[in-house]
């Protein structure tokens, strides 16, 4: 007998089959539904990899997804601002899994722009920026780093899943998953093969204007609809820091209250508000530690505080 699907999503058919059926996406049932094509799409269990996943995240203690509905509003940057802090303690162990699959800038903020995937026996390796900060991304694996990649669901989500069971993460205390826009492919499958192991929480960045807001709250909607813990959000770009001055001047009106607004209106945790740095771009340009190149500046300071509210809600 093949598994019981899952439970269908809030607003499917009443007759779904599941998200799990072999039927998802196909049957006359699904005609209509707005799941329809990711359901179609999305990888369907019993999966003879899940083994080996839950094997190599089963060594993992916190799995973080770093989200967003919104493309533009520094997901990838702040991915790797928090993980160089995170690693700053070397006797931290942590992994970054960029699955941004056809927008993949990690390895360019990360100084990795020239790396190669190296395997062995014990699988691929990552690529590593300091002893204890590894990287995996599409990135190192195109020929040329202007080569689009216009892949379908099945493809992406291959690929996904080699990141998860063929990379040879080793023990971490935090894997960081950078993610691309939106509630598509990518994170449907990234929740599907975590979801033995257990995701620790999602991190939700936006920036203050109601156009990324309203993206945002999808976000959040989906997290509670897939059952994601939701570790909080970050408002990015919050103002202007001269670097000479320190003065500060709004850029993107709050004109709905901002994300600490929307974190109240949708009881969800606010961690903190970074305000723009010109000097975060030079740095994720030369694959620098932001924190580390500019302590003096107000998004330091920020981004120290926010890393700190995160820390409280992790496991220990």
């Amino acid at each position: 007998m093949s598994p019981p699907p899952t439970a269908a999503p809030e607003n499917a058919p009443e007759h779904c089959p599941g998200t799990e059926s072999e039927q998802a996406g196909k049957a006359s049932a699904c005609d209509g539904c707005p799941n329809q094509n990711v359901c179609a799409t999305a990888p369907k269990g019993p999966d003879p990899d899940l083994p080996l996943i839950n094997d190599r995240m089963g060594t993992v203690k916190n799995k973080i997804l770093v989200l967003s509905g919104k493309g533009g509003v520094g997901k990838s940057s702040f991915t790797t601002q928090l993980s160089f802090a995170l690693s700053h303690d070397e006797e931290t162990q942590v992994g970054v899994m960029d699955i941004d699959i056809c927008g993949p800038s990690i390895p360019k903020m990360f100084g990795l722009d020239d790396e190669q995937i190296h395997s062995s026996n014990s699988g691929w390796s990552p690529v590593y920026v300091t002893d204890n900060l590894g990287v995996m991304s599409i990135g190192f694996i195109l020929q040329d780093a202007d080569d689009a990649i216009i892949w379908r669901g099945p493809k992406k989500n291959g690929l996904i899943k080699q990141f998860l069971k063929d990379v040879d993460w080793g023990d971490l205390d935090y894997l960081v998953i950078d993610t691309p826009p939106g509630t598509s492919d990518e994170h449907l499958s990234v929740v599907q093969y975590l979801k033995e192991t257990g995701i620790t929480g999602a991190i939700l960045i936006t920036t203050p204007q109601e156009v990324a807001l309203q993206d945002v709250r999808k976000e959040i909607d989906f997290c509670r609809k897939v059952k994601i813990p939701i570790i909080g959000v970050v408002e990015n770009m919050a103002g202007f820091v001269c670097p000479s001055c320190k003065g500060e001047s709004v850029i993107f009106a709050p004109t709905t209250g901002g994300a600490k607004k929307m974190a109240e209106d949708t009881n969800v945790r606010f961690l903190g508000s970074i305000p723009l740095d010109p000097r975060i771009g030079k740095s994720c340009d030369q694959g620098l530690s932001f924190l580390e190149e500019y302590p003096d500046s107000p998004a330091t300071k920020a981004y120290q505080d926010i890393i700190s509210e995160i820390k409280k809600v992790l496991p220990q």
